[in-house]
């Protein structure tokens, strides 16, 4: 996935160079076929070809010859997701941690389920015992752990955050009444740091909340526009990287943002919605 996004930068500064793979090729004294291997990243670039590269193109600002330098470097580096088999043999998935610990600011719309980084390890337990397939103990371990793992890509990483959900994904009962309301008090919480906003869409939007289905979108480093947006089927997930795609799904999701809660308001609604979960006093003890 990173040496997708370094190759996809690369072509986009030499095509605005206007300048073709054979003159990128010989500048850094390799093939034509290695620079359409790096560009569609099958290959990762070495920094010193980056740098080339970037000079060839005529990219001066030094911050962008730092990032993709550094990107390269990083494309080999493992990442702790690795040690995860669930994750590893979940198509897309991987990709999709990477895109997440990478990014810098993430922005999501979700209209049945909790943001997977605002879920606490019960509500993931909860899904997971619901679930059509049967997990093991040691599986659902595994998904709380790599849940942990995730949630501080916002609470210690400080990536920008922004999530807007349907008002029916909080107040829908749930199980657990217990659950339910450490979900909500979570949520609560972690909307309150300086890095996330989290806004509601009321039930009556019902139009708007049906532009798209759920999505996340990923921005890196100082690029105004998203370079990925993701969703998950019942099997795999989904990646898209074309430049429409990254347009479509902006406007999707600023219309979403016009027509939900405030930050502010969704506070006081998620205050409200704890506040009138009745407590099951079997269920506490």
């Amino acid at each position: 996935m990173r040496s997708r996004r370094l190759g996809a930068a690369l072509r986009r500064y030499r095509e605005a160079a206007k300048l073709d793979q054979q003159h990128a090729a010989d500048h850094i004294m390799g093939s034509k076929t290695k620079i359409s291997r790096i560009e569609s990243g099958q290959v990762t670039a070495r920094p010193g070809d980056v740098r080339l590269m970037l000079e060839l193109y005529g990219v001066e600002d030094r911050e962008v010859h730092q990032r993709l330098e550094q990107l390269a470097r990083d494309s080999n580096k493992r990442g702790w997701w690795l040690d995860f088999p669930w994750v590893v043999k979940n198509e897309g998935f991987a990709d999709f941690v990477t895109l997440e610990t990478d990014a810098t600011y993430i922005r999501t719309w979700q209209s049945l389920f909790i943001p997977g980084l605002l879920q606490t390890d019960d509500y993931i337990r909860t899904l997971m015992d619901l679930s059509l397939t049967v997990h093991s103990p040691e599986a659902i371990r595994e998904a709380v752990a790599i849940r942990q793992t995730r949630r501080k890509t916002i609470e210690e990483g400080g990536a920008q955050y922004a999530a807007v959900i349907w008002e029916p994904a909080l107040t829908a009962p749930m199980p657990s009444r217990k659950r339910h309301r450490d979900q909500l008090l979570h949520i609560y919480d972690v909307a309150q740091r300086p890095n996330v906003s989290v806004q509601v869409l009321p039930f009556s939007e019902w139009q708007t909340a049906h532009l798209s289905s759920h999505f996340v979108m990923f921005n890196f480093d100082s690029e105004p526009a998203p370079q990925a947006v993701a969703y998950d089927t019942t099997s795999s997930t989904v990646l898209l990287e074309d430049s429409e795609d990254m347009a479509k799904h902006v406007q999707i999701f600023e219309t979403l943002r016009s027509a939900a809660h405030t930050p502010n308001e969704s506070l006081a609604f998620l205050r409200k919605t704890i506040t009138g979960i009745p407590e099951d006093r079997a269920e506490e003890k």
